[in-house]
């Protein structure tokens, strides 16, 4: 009997350890992207060049910037206009909850 409450109790701990994990993360996930999506600063695409070189575009204010960021540097490339980028539609499969890509994943397994 002993066994068995120690048991439940080890398994009543865990689940209550992994909630606390779940909603820490969460909260910490939308404080995060509040102070990144209120700024004037955004990253618009990131295209990888090399293993350590990546060139970015960034709009800052309204301007539309080309950078090249490397491992200890960044490199202004020039301005661009609005008119000269191509905005893609948001893709609803990229905004899919965890719960979805699981559910989706475990379909694919059972086939």
């Amino acid at each position: 009997m002993n066994t068995y409450l120690q048991f439940i109790t080890m398994l009543i701990i865990f689940v209550v350890v992994l909630a606390a994990t779940y909603f820490f993360t969460k909260w910490m996930a939308d404080f995060q992207k509040d102070k990144t999506a209120s700024g004037n600063i955004e990253v618009i695409e990131t295209a990888r060049i090399s293993a350590t070189k990546y060139i970015q575009i960034v709009r800052i204010g309204q301007k539309y910037m080309a950078i090249a960021v490397g491992k200890d540097e960044v490199t202004n490339l020039g301005e661009i206009s609005r008119e000269d980028l191509i905005f893609k539609e948001e893709n609803p499969e990229e905004n899919l909850k965890f719960k979805d890509i699981l559910e989706k994943f475990k379909g694919e397994i059972k086939k």
